[in-house]
């Protein structure tokens, strides 16, 4: 018998469990198949639901949108230089992050600017997947600095610019091989895209977390728990997890990412680099 199509769109986003997915009641017994069959290949469906509405719980807040002009040829986003190097301090331990400005300027150039700022001290990873299967650890929320927040309220912040008195949004940045520029503002998902993609989502794979909105990512981040090529071409990966890997393997919701620093490079433009 076959099984009834899930319709993510009645999924909704922002309301995702923090865990695996519940699953609706279904009666194994009435499938000619092993209820081992099943209960796979119902984990996958599911998994894959989560994955595609929107894997780190990050619920759109209205803010402004990227300039018509993306990139940063537009002069209206920091953008790295080179390399950088940011050092997390956890409630776990230390961990060391590599950024890459060459392929990703604006996303890493974003990160190192709220570094800068000192959003990311003090908050929490609100959110930790690591069933049925690894999945990510993500944090960057800036609500979960406030011990006052509700929790349920977590995973729906950003950073909101003084500049502007807006929540500052960047476009969705991908590099493909051959090419000397990015693209930006649009999801890469054809065959002949995926196999050219410079950054990818390794074990370890730092990338920034959004909503439906390919240009809504903000201030929230992930680290991959392991390859998740699904995501390759959706969500722009900007650097690599180069020591304490374990540390993060260790992370739960609700550590706290005690203060992240700089600590080699970082230079930032505000045109090409």
């Amino acid at each position: 018998m076959a099984m009834p199509p899930i319709s993510l769109s009645k999924l909704p986003i922002g309301k995702l469990p923090m865990g695996p997915a519940p699953t609706s009641p279904v009666h194994l017994s009435a499938f000619p198949f092993s209820r081992l069959l099943v209960t796979r290949a119902l984990s996958r469906v599911l998994l894959v639901a989560v994955l595609l509405l929107s894997p780190f719980g990050l619920a759109a807040c209205a803010g402004s949108k990227p300039t018509a002009v993306l990139g940063c040829g537009a002069g209206t986003l920091p953008c790295l230089k080179g390399k950088a190097v940011v050092l997390l301090t956890t409630n776990k331990g230390e961990v060391q992050l590599s950024l890459d400005g060459d392929n990703a300027p604006i996303t890493a150039g974003n990160f190192v600017d709220l570094v800068g700022r000192g959003i990311y001290n003090g908050t929490l990873f609100h959110r930790v997947v690591k069933e049925p299967v690894p999945f990510v650890v993500q944090g960057g929320d800036p609500l979960s600095a406030d011990p006052k927040v509700n929790p349920e309220l977590l995973g729906s912040g950003g950073f909101m610019d003084p500049a502007t008195g807006q929540q500052r949004q960047i476009p969705l940045e991908i590099l493909l091989a051959g090419e000397s520029e990015p693209r930006y503002g649009a999801v890469l998902s054809a065959p002949s895209q995926q196999g050219r993609i410079k950054l990818l989502h390794a074990r370890g794979s730092l990338a920034m977390a959004r909503s439906n909105d390919p240009n809504s990512a903000s201030s929230q981040f992930y680290v991959a728990l392991r390859s998740l090529p699904e995501l390759d071409g959706r969500y722009a990966v900007f650097g690599q997890v180069t020591k304490g890997m374990e540390v993060v393997d260790r992370l739960v919701q609700g550590d706290k990412l005690i203060k992240a620093v700089v600590v080699e490079g970082g230079t930032l433009v505000r045109a090409k680099p």
